[in-house]
């Protein structure tokens, strides 16, 4: 069941280039640089009292909360969002960030003004250096790099194969060679024959890869569909779906021993949707080229749940999900005695697509977002910070699944219910600190 998508997501804002206009308000506003404020003191949502939670038949059922995000609009921000604001203004603006004051900021979320998230990410996944004066030389070196594997990795073979001629060809004049249209058969190297069999070939790389490029297409075309940022007919959201084809095409072609996995769209889609849209006009003119080295660092810290031969190791999916079901134990065995003894609901039928997706298809794209501003803000890293998320979850709708058997149990976690997503963020940071 997918959940409704708030619906300022789809406000013609969010699918068309930022205007010159909103670029200039956005740099008059990041321009600014605000007073130091109070360090931000975590609030406990309504309801909840438990300062560590010892008792999980008293945290408020989440089903009683339905409602409260799906039916997201644009709103005031609260006093403890500007303030929260202001401060992540504030470290942005010194020479040298504070990494760690940084992502403790960002794990209590990041407000959704236009930009902040887009900075922030880059700052939390290292793609940006703390080091305010590297910016600018940093991101030249990637994007130029970027260009570089584009026109590497995605040209035709036929051109691959013209260049190879072109270079190793002294007898004809330079001018001739390249007033050429085609090469004719006696000038392509038996090995560079599209019908050759050897496995150097251009050609039969070529032929190998198509499989993946065809499964990247199917995958990129259903990329959230209900949102008019990735799909539809503009031209804006086609150019958006290429931009998705050509990182995960260049990212297969550069990790041979990961490739490509299905699912990674749903992963590389809120990275560039949140580059993509910032209001710095070349900021998002690059988002192509930013999004593919963050999306290249978050996938570095969970590359292993998608190499297949590491399923089995303790290291892989199924040694993920066997933590989780650890911490589960760990901190409400009645639930998980009741899930995995009672009821027999395996977690791998409902976690391998929690973990592997990053949460990306539980929850509305809004929420997401805001789970991702801890997930990568945390300093026990994405994986981890997941991990007591998913947690979080099966003790909010505890009452539920100890009254379901497993039929019920498992209809419940494949379509979980809307829920509040701070408070979610909460009971998960409780587990964290517990564990300390």
């Amino acid at each position: 069941m997918k959940k409704k998508i708030p619906d300022w997501l789809n406000n013609s804002l969010w699918s068309t280039p930022p205007s010159s206009a909103s670029v200039a308000a956005a740099a008059a506003v990041t321009s600014l640089t605000p007073s130091p404020l109070p360090p931000v003191t975590e609030q406990d949502p309504p309801e909840t009292q438990h300062s560590p939670i010892t008792d999980h038949n008293d945290i408020p059922n989440d089903d009683d909360r339905r409602g409260d995000v799906d039916d997201a609009v644009s709103y005031l921000p609260s006093a403890d969002e500007i303030s929260r604001q202001a401060q992540i203004m504030t470290e942005l603006s010194r020479k040298v960030i504070d990494m760690r004051e940084l992502r403790k900021l960002a794990c209590q979320g990041i407000p959704d003004s236009p930009g902040i998230r887009s900075i922030v990410w880059k700052l939390l996944l290292g793609y940006l250096p703390p080091n305010h004066g590297l910016w600018s030389s940093e991101l030249a070196n990637k994007r130029s790099q970027y260009k570089q594997f584009k026109d590497d990795i995605l040209m035709n073979p036929s051109e691959i194969t013209r260049r190879m001629y072109n270079s190793t060809s002294c007898d004809t004049d330079d001018a001739e060679r390249k007033s050429r249209a085609i090469l004719s058969r006696s000038e392509i190297p038996h090995g560079e024959h599209p019908l050759s069999l050897g496995k150097t070939s251009v050609w039969n790389q070529f032929f190998q890869d198509t499989e993946i490029i065809d499964q990247i297409d199917r995958d990129v075309k259903r990329t959230h569909p209900d949102i008019h940022f990735f799909s539809g007919d503009s031209q804006f959201a086609k150019s958006n779906q290429e931009a998705l084809r050509n990182i995960l095409i260049i990212f297969a072609k550069l990790n041979p021993g990961v490739r490509y996995v299905q699912g990674m769209n749903e992963i590389l889609a809120p990275l560039f949707y949140v580059l993509k849209n910032d209001p710095d006009e070349e900021n998002a003119a690059f988002a192509e080229a930013d999004t593919f080295f963050c999306f290249v660092e978050l996938l570095s810290g969970l590359r292993d749940n998608f190499v297949q031969q590491l399923d089995n190791s303790v290291v892989g999916i199924r040694s993920t999900i066997t933590r989780l079901s650890q911490l589960l134990r760990e901190h409400d065995e009645e639930l998980w005695r009741h899930l995995e003894i009672t009821s027999k609901v395996n977690p791998q039928f409902y976690a391998f697509r929690w973990i592997t997706l990053l949460l990306t298809q539980e929850f509305n794209f809004a929420d997401s977002l805001h789970i991702w501003d801890t997930l990568l803000g945390d300093p026990d890293g994405p994986q981890e910070t997941l991990l007591r998320v998913c947690c979080a979850m099966l003790i909010l709708i505890r009452r539920r699944l100890l009254a379901g058997d497993f039929t019920s149990n498992l209809k419940l976690l494949q379509h979980y219910p809307s829920t509040n997503i701070s408070h979610l963020l909460y009971v998960a940071n409780k587990f964290r600190v517990q564990s300390v």
